[in-house]
């Protein structure tokens, strides 16, 4: 018999649908014609085993006692789940040959692969192990990746990779946890200040945003406009570029402070002749951005619907087990496998009967056209999220699901759709020995750009469009008037508080708020704070635990997230620490680093961190009641749709 093991039920039921007919339902498992059968995890069957399992003392939180480090680690069945365990056990046993099914991702992986550890699947039932990866769970989908079986065996760096993570996670969140609640305690904090190596970082992130916020003093600022005249008469407008020797009165972003200054400059070009210097006019080609992943599709779901990261991510869930409709949901992703080529008639088709919206646009759509997105290379364990060849009546979707279905949709829609066309001009000038530029965009042909809803420009474009919407054709030499120089008086404006659309943008851009300059180089070619699959449960933690609150729109931080905050020694609030991590991870699953060598400096650093968090009393807590965790409706939905990832304060 060969046993399928998937990582949840769904996903098993889909697997029975392509196999050999009669099938027979047991309490558990699917046998299917042929003899073989289909079972499943239920997300998480097995858990790490909390410190009182190691040691009866551990029970008792004491300085003492840290840190907590198994020698042997230990594993145990998450009380739900024993009965499903045991449904397995029999059926490994039973079972000739095995094919682990488990979601196309480093936790998949090491979901199911644990499973067949516990039970303690040996020598040549375990050598000859299939896995099975698949993203989209329509039978003609699922039918390709069970003819694709692979050696189970090339997947261990993957498992290896979050087995550290999920030990790294406990050791971590555990005791730092312990030695800072205590430290708590003895300023009359009475909560519990959990710790965790994202979580933490993130909370960070926010406090300093609050604190920017909090201390802004806003400022004067001034620019200098010259009002241009051809020998045509035509009309257009520059803005001028201060020079070094203005440094001194400029603050760190180059705006000019001084008012005395631009007054002065506003009077020596007014009826002034204006040299050009140099005149160009760029045709630029801007290709469709690329398919999802799933970061960039909440982040998209939040700035469009005003939906939260969990919102979005259990949206896609809903569409991708219950309906099929999208791909697998969580994939860091954003690029697709060349063989997907052949189904994009169909996946078009499907939009065409799906979304009213863009039903419109798919015959307009060049099946020809080949974008960046197609790229071998780029595809891992799974590919972007996109729409399935799966036609519904989308009536019976929920607002949620129809609105992410087409921000899904239109994204595969636009890869084929030529490029936006646009003209870049530009004039740079020379009036009364100073420099200004003037710019100018127009848009030739709208491309892929049609098919979406008119936004407005970014902040620099706007600056820009305000002065011209179009430059008269110039060329080096000519000589124009400058009429009148025009003062343009602005203030300084706040950092805008987080909401859920840049907080995950933040995490997944997370470079730019690190300060080592080689780290933030590392940076900028990894996967960010957190991963795909966890980001939205730990905005979610920090909500149910009372360290952020949501006024309004905005994500905020408690009296109590800044306390926790200003009590940790600054690595443990930072991305730098968490950053590195998942750059070392990321190592295990390439095989260009060891489980070791990932662990035994985190235990040492561990024991520095706790010996720091005894130096000083968390003053910053006195006075500061616990806050009751404020479960926000999206938490209190059942969590069918979506596994469990972490768990505690490790998290």
């Amino acid at each position: 018999m060969k046993l399928y093991i998937a990582e949840k039920p769904s996903l098993g039921r889909a697997i029975a649908e392509v196999l050999p007919k009669p099938h027979k339902k047991g309490d558990g498992f699917i046998s299917v014609g042929n003899g073989d059968c289909v079972s499943w995890c239920i997300g998480h069957l097995l858990e790490q085993a909390e410190p009182d399992a190691y040691d009866a003392k551990f029970k008792q939180w004491q300085l003492e006692h840290l840190p907590i480090v198994p020698e042997k680690w230990q594993l145990k069945p998450k009380p739900t789940s024993r009965k499903q365990l045991a449904v397995l056990r029999q059926l490994v046993k039973d079972a000739d040959e095995l094919v682990h099914a488990g979601d196309p991702d480093r936790e998949g992986q090491l979901l199911v692969d644990q499973v067949i550890d516990y039970l303690g699947v040996k020598g040549t039932k375990r050598n000859s192990i299939q896995r099975c990866l698949i993203n989209d769970l329509n039978p003609v989908a699922v039918t390709r990746a069970l003819s694709q079986l692979r050696d189970n065996r090339e997947f261990i760096p993957l498992s290896t990779s979050a087995l550290a993570r999920s030990r790294a996670d406990w050791l971590y969140g555990i005791n730092m946890t312990r030695a800072f609640t205590l430290q708590g305690r003895k300023v009359g904090y009475q909560g519990v200040l959990s710790v965790g190596r994202v979580q933490t970082p993130l909370l960070g992130l926010v406090v300093a945003r609050d604190a920017e916020i909090e201390h802004f003093v806003s400022k004067p600022f001034f620019q200098v406009i010259a009002n241009l005249l051809t020998k045509d008469g035509s009309r257009f407008k520059a803005r001028w570029q201060p020079s070094e020797e203005c440094l001194p009165w400029q603050d760190e972003e180059g705006r000019v402070l001084s008012r005395g200054l631009v007054e002065n400059v506003a009077a020596r070009i007014t009826d002034q002749p204006a040299l050009v210097t140099n005149s160009s006019v760029k045709k630029r080609l801007q290709a469709p951005p690329l398919p999802y992943n799933l970061s960039s599709l909440q982040i998209d779901g939040a700035k469009r619907f005003g939906m939260s990261a969990k919102a979005v991510l259990d949206t896609c869930q809903s569409l991708y087990e219950r309906h099929k409709l999208l791909t697998y949901p969580r994939s860091d992703s954003r690029y697709l496998p060349v063989e997907h080529l052949k189904e994009r008639g169909g996946v078009l088709d499907a939009i065409k009967s799906n979304s009213a919206a863009l039903a419109s646009a798919v015959p307009g759509a060049d099946t020809s056209l080949v974008s960046k997105a197609w790229n071998d290379k780029k595809v891992e364990a799974h590919h972007a999220i996109i729409p399935t060849a799966r036609k519904m009546d989308t009536s019976k979707l929920s607002k949620a699901e129809r609105d992410i279905y087409e921000l899904a949709a239109r994204q595969y829609l636009i890869q084929f759709y030529p490029p936006h066309e646009s003209q870049e001009s530009q004039i740079e000038l020379t009036i009364a020995s100073g420099s200004f530029i003037a710019k100018a965009s127009e848009s030739l042909k709208p491309g892929w750009k049609a098919l979406f809803p008119s936004k407005g420009p970014g902040k620099n474009a706007a600056q820009e469009a305000a002065l011209n919407s179009h430059l008269p054709a110039l060329k080096k030499g000519d000589i124009c008037s400058s009429e009148v120089g025009e003062i343009l008086a602005k203030e300084t404006s706040p950092p805008k508080p987080f909401d859920d659309a840049s907080l995950l943008a933040a995490m997944t851009g997370i470079a730019r708020y690190v300060k080592d300059p080689k780290i933030r180089q590392v940076l900028k070619e990894t996967d960010g704070l957190g991963t795909e699959a966890t980001r939205a449960s730990i905005i979610e933690l920090l909500f149910t635990r009372g360290f952020l609150q949501r006024p309004g729109k905005t994500i905020r931080s408690t009296a109590a997230g800044k306390g926790l905050i200003a009590s940790l020694p600054e690595m443990a609030t930072t991305p730098d620490m968490t950053a590195q991590w998942e750059t070392l991870l990321s190592a295990i699953s390439r095989k260009e680093a060891s489980y070791q060598a990932f662990m035994l400096p985190l235990e040492t650093a561990l024991r520095d961190l706790i010996t720091q968090s005894q130096m000083q009393l968390p003053t910053g807590l006195k006075d500061v009641q616990a806050t009751k965790p404020a479960f926000r409706k999206s938490a209190k939905k059942k969590k069918s749709a979506t596994r469990r990832r972490t768990k505690g304060p490790a998290s």
